[in-house]
């Protein structure tokens, strides 16, 4: 793949989210990334959702642009061939990704013994190296508390695995500063990269961490409220739903012109004493006393007049849609959008499948290519990079060491 990290070769021995996505996003941006997996797939091969034959979507979805190698790791021979993998030469070469138990042949000491200056990422739950998932370090977070509808009791958990989409890129950002130092400096590195660390940074940045110290203060649950500012869900006269929001004074001038209440928004403001105008925390404030003029005229107008209307007008909108109306219905999830191509995955079929969301100028985008079948490069890997013969290869075949795709 041609790419702006053409050349650099990195080594994935993961499961789950977030080592694969840190891989596929190096991956999507020309990178080689091999991951090896055990003989039959890892732990993530056969997550849901699945075809009808039994194949993961969600694995297709996280290794696209991949080579893949199955070995049997854990015999001592695959052990090996797995080490000098790792630790093959090459200026570019050198980058370990990895989720798993960093120990024995797998540790950094053992691996940088073949490689002096390797560069070794490893993801962990919790910095003192105890497990964790994205779903037990989001319920440690403090948002199912403060997700769902006003006045609601219990907790609400986040569907989307977000720390671990996070973890993810902020892997890839890490090999990538080790290799930049590397290149100055030729010392290899060893990076720990603790799942929950990932989501309390963002935690902190977000001011939620501050908010309870400086103002001792609890965040309470406020439904689909955009805390400190104006914006949350509408209903259209056809039952559909919107969201507006206004954050900026263009913004809220844009969406009092579109729903005829400019008049009305500054007698408010003169009522209550507030600077609506440029003001973001003042429209929070007044949000119970907006909202109602928002919706009512929301209610007079289908949704393409609404979209019309606000699209004319410049207000900062969006819909409420399903993925199912997501892939249908908007056009940003189709090859007019140059993200997207549709791709043919061996066994799945053919559908529209995203590159690397960077647009580089004069590169331009990174084409999609599909995830590999599993064991697909298996032959490849050892007679290109260990420079194995075919008598070597054969032999790792017959011994079970090793396997490829499903038709060799």
């Amino acid at each position: 793949m041609i790419g702006p990290l053409s050349g650099m070769r990195v080594i994935e021995g993961s499961a789950f989210v977030a080592a694969p996505s840190g891989g596929m996003t190096l991956a999507q941006l020309g990178a080689e990334v091999i991951r090896f997996d055990p003989i039959g797939g890892g732990l993530d091969y056969k997550r849901w959702p699945l075809t009808e034959d039994g194949l993961s979507l969600y694995w297709a979805g996280l290794n696209k642009g991949k080579k893949s190698i199955q070995v049997d790791f854990r015999t001592k021979q695959g052990q090996e061939l797995l080490v000098e993998l790792i630790g093959a030469p090459g200026e570019d070469c050198g980058y370990f990704l990895t989720n798993f138990p960093t120990k024995g042949w797998l540790s950094y000491e053992n691996l940088s013994g073949k490689r002096e200056d390797l560069i070794m990422l490893n993801i962990e739950g919790n910095h003192d190296g105890t497990t964790a998932l994205d779903y037990t370090v989001n319920s440690a977070m403090g948002y199912p508390f403060v997700t769902g509808p006003e006045g609601y009791d219990g907790v609400i958990n986040h569907v989307l695995p977000a720390w671990d989409i996070v973890c993810g890129q902020t892997a890839a950002i890490g090999l990538l500063a080790a290799g930049r130092h590397r290149d100055r400096t030729s010392e290899g590195q060893l990076i720990k990269l603790a799942l929950s660390d990932v989501a309390l940074s963002a935690v902190a940045a977000l001011g939620h961490i501050a908010e309870t110290q400086i103002l001792n203060s609890e965040r309470e649950r406020i439904g689909n409220e955009l805390y400190g500012a104006l914006g949350r869900d509408y209903t259209t006269a056809d039952g559909k739903r919107v969201i507006a929001v206004a954050i900026t004074k263009k913004q809220w001038q844009a969406i009092c012109s579109a729903c005829e209440m400019t008049e009305a928004m500054g007698h408010l403001a003169d009522q209550e004493g507030l600077d609506l105008s440029e003001n973001e925390g003042d429209r929070f404030k007044a949000r119970e006393k907006i909202h109602p003029h928002i919706q009512a005229w929301c209610q007079t107008k289908s949704f393409n007049e609404i979209q019309r209307i606000w699209d004319d007008l410049g207000v900062c909108w969006g819909p409420y849609q399903t993925f199912k109306e997501l892939v249908e219905n908007d056009q940003r999830v189709s090859e007019s959008n140059p993200m997207f191509t549709t791709i043919n995955q061996v066994g799945i079929g053919e559908y529209l499948t995203p590159g690397s969301p960077l647009n580089f100028k004069g590169m331009g985008r990174s084409a999609p290519l599909p995830a590999p079948r599993l064991g697909e490069h298996t032959t490849e890997i050892l007679a290109d990079i260990l420079q194995l013969s075919d008598r070597e290869i054969g032999r790792l075949y017959d011994n079970r060491v090793v396997n490829g795709k499903p038709d060799e």
